[in-house]
């Protein structure tokens, strides 16, 4: 691994998400307004990395958060548990009427021409309350991180949670290690309290203190302010628009040394060809592609978020850490619900070109 990512070495947790936790409502293939039957997953983009990490690739993760005492934080704490990340929750007492809540997101899988819907409900959310000095940053720094991670969704929640994703990067950054934010824009968040204009007001003030930035140019324009370049993709897998827009960021933000992001032209709901780059220190790295047979799309890019930085966090080549964030994405596609169900040696073998014959 090459000295412009400084990662440190043995301490108590490889990673820490900063994020909300959420719980998903899956009718499957029937639209909500037909179904009677949901599965719950438990979910939250930047947990999502956290249990990935632990559950498929073994390293020791944790995820800060909010967590609101009464029966659906109970489920949501069990699955936490589960996946084997170490949770610091800043406790809300329920009412037992109104909340404060933990966030419910809808989303079914759609089919064939039918796109999968996606809704929420984020009603006296008790995540969009952290505010700065709810966690002890330096006393969590003090026994030992080495990768600090969060991302827009939170970031969109309210006008503190982007500054208690500043104070956490700042005490990071502070006691060395490596920070990272997926930019994740959703715009039905940020028109709630100010659209584009206050997105990036408070994402370029989170990106000064950021060493690895996931996002693909949508993200990058909308999130950021970046300005498209001079030339059209030919498709949805040509990285050359997404390259294109690298320079403007690293003059915006010099500290950077790692952009990356999916690449996916969809096809029908269950049919994508799925494709990854990543510039980093100034060379460029692209991923086969893939087709996929999609059985749930959601999830998807924080599964090659955790597997591209389970590649740096070992010290793989640039290339395989792509190629690992590739693979663990695409297969994670192939099971129900938002985090992975996939094994270490299922991601490594797709990652040198594995393939669905059976396995005896």
């Amino acid at each position: 691994m090459k000295s412009y990512l400084d990662i440190p070495q043995q301490r108590a947790l490889d990673l820490l998400s900063l994020g909300a936790l959420v719980h998903r409502v899956d009718p499957g293939i029937i639209p909500f307004r037909k179904s009677t039957q949901w599965s719950v997953h438990v979910s939250g983009g930047e947990f999502n990395v956290a249990a990935n990490l632990a559950d498929c690739f073994g390293l020791r993760t944790g995820i800060a958060t909010a967590m609101a005492d009464y029966p659906i934080g109970d489920l949501i704490a069990e699955r936490v548990r589960a996946m084997g990340v170490r949770p610091f929750y800043k406790h809300f007492a329920h009412n037992g009427v109104n909340g404060p809540n933990m966030a419910t997101v809808y989303s079914d899988r759609g089919h064939g021409m039918r796109a999968p819907v996606v809704f929420y409900n984020r009603s006296n959310e008790a995540a969009a309350q952290l505010k700065p000095g709810d966690f002890d940053w330096h006393a969590i720094m003090a026994e030992g991180v080495r990768w600090l991670h969060s991302g827009g969704i939170f970031a969109a929640l309210s006008e503190t949670t982007g500054e208690v994703i500043i104070e956490a990067m700042r005490t990071a950054k502070a006691a060395g290690a490596i920070t990272s934010f997926d930019l994740n824009y959703r715009a039905k968040l940020w028109n709630l309290w100010g659209g584009v204009e206050k997105a990036q007001s408070v994402i370029r003030r989170i990106v000064e203190n950021v060493d690895v930035l996931v996002g693909n140019e949508e993200d990058l324009q909308l999130g950021l302010g970046v300005a498209g370049p001079q030339i059209a993709a030919k498709s949805k897998l040509d990285p050359s628009v997404f390259f294109g827009m690298i320079d403007q960021v690293i003059n915006l933000y010099p500290q950077v040394k790692v952009v990356a992001t999916t690449l996916r032209e969809v096809h029908s709901t269950n049919r994508h060809s799925w494709s990854a780059v990543a510039w980093i220190n100034g060379q460029t790295y692209i991923a086969p592609t893939a087709e996929l047979d999609v059985l749930d799309r959601v999830g998807g890019g924080d599964g090659f978020a955790a597997g591209f930085f389970y590649g740096l966090l070992t010290g793989a080549e640039l290339q395989e850490a792509v190629n690992l964030g590739w693979a663990h994405g695409a297969l994670l596609t192939t099971f129900p619900g938002d985090t992975t169900m996939a094994t270490l040696a299922q991601v490594r073998a797709f990652a040198k070109g594995g393939s669905a014959r059976i396995q005896r």
